[in-house]
């Protein structure tokens, strides 16, 4: 994998420091009330409504909420994964099975997360998904997701290239997230949807060259 270039680099974190900003300013009654909004417009998505299963993650701090979206995942039946973080930043999987089934794990000097406590399904699991739920903190009008930096999801994307899979790709934001550009490399795959608590964004999937739109 490429590394991006300086300039692109710097653009990057300058913008994970604006919206990181603007999402330390949100209260625990915002981040509720958006969470709510958030599940009942993402479990509207015909690529839930069909899935089998689902990759997600369990929403920390005043990231977009995704609890209530996992609760009601389950409750329809859905096999909902949710990701371990593993020691060089790659995620393993587990099975969700209701909220007592998490358990807060500290990562070194990082934010504890929340982790399925069962049995580890591997790496490999994220392949029979049908959706995968990304985190971010922005994206813009071709699809292209910023995260956080650390890498863990470029590695589960890449992933699903390798293995030709080709799961729904979903990330979840607060409203003012969608933004006229993110920095990206060649190799950076665009997500097919976004879900903020107003509205759904779509975007197009890449046609090969030559093709007709």
């Amino acid at each position: 994998m490429s590394h991006p270039a300086p300039e692109e680099e710097f653009a990057k974190r300058s913008l994970r420091r604006e919206l990181l900003e603007v999402r330390s300013g949100l209260t625990a009654g915002d981040v509720q009330e958006m969470a709510a909004l958030l599940a009942v417009r993402a479990l509207d998505l015909p690529e839930l409504a069909q899935a089998r299963t689902v990759a997600a993650y369990v929403s920390v701090g005043s990231e977009p909420g995704t609890r209530a979206l996992l609760d009601a995942l389950h409750a329809r039946g859905v096999h909902v994964l949710l990701p371990v973080l593993l020691a060089d930043n790659d995620l393993d999987w587990g099975s969700y099975d209701g909220r007592d089934s998490l358990a807060r794990v500290r990562h070194g000097g990082r934010m504890a997360l929340l982790e399925p406590v069962g049995g580890r399904l591997g790496p490999e699991a994220v392949l029979d998904a049908d959706a995968v739920l990304l985190p971010g903190l922005a994206v813009d009008g071709r699809g292209m997701r910023l995260g956080r930096g650390g890498g863990s999801y470029d590695r589960v994307l890449a992933r699903l290239a390798r293995a030709s899979a080709d799961p729904a790709l979903v990330v979840l934001l607060y409203d003012r997230e969608v933004v006229a550009h993110v920095p990206g490399e060649a190799h950076d795959r665009p997500v097919h949807a976004a879900v903020t608590p107003s509205a759904v964004h779509r975007f197009r999937r890449s046609l090969p060259q030559g093709s007709l739109p």
